[in-house]
């Protein structure tokens, strides 16, 4: 019985803790940023505008993987994005997130199917790579 609860407690955290985002190339997402993870994300066009209190990503596979990010809070952030090719998981450097709908563009030679961001923080700088 113990065993049996415990697996239970084990699945119900896992099912309510946020989770990275893993957006593949030619996809565009929506979310907000909730406990330092995206949350609340949905796929969307890629001429799609972030609400109040959303980010807009976009991959897509140009000179290697390039990511394009738009932030519509008041607050900046910092992140961490991985490459997701097929045979292993490389973590890259990323630039802050600036507030108020200021786009940044990330651009990495190698070529990635996907990109997977997580790990937001509140950036006190704007702009900093």
């Amino acid at each position: 019985m113990k065993i049996l609860f415990g697996a239970m407690v084990l699945a119900i955290a896992s099912v309510s803790q946020a989770a990275p985002l893993t957006v593949r190339a030619g996809e565009s997402w929506i979310f907000q940023v909730k406990d330092g993870q995206p949350s609340d994300a949905r796929k969307v066009e890629p001429n799609a505008k972030p609400a109040k209190g959303e980010v807009i990503v976009a991959v897509r596979s140009l000179f290697g993987t390039v990511l394009i990010m738009s932030n519509n809070s008041g607050v900046p952030y910092s992140f961490a994005a991985e490459l997701l090719p097929p045979t292993n998981l490389t973590t890259v450097r990323t630039c802050t997130l600036p507030s108020g709908r200021k786009p940044i563009l990330e651009q990495w030679e190698q070529k990635a199917l996907a990109v997977r961001i997580s790990n937001f923080r509140a950036a006190g700088n704007e702009g900093l790579c």
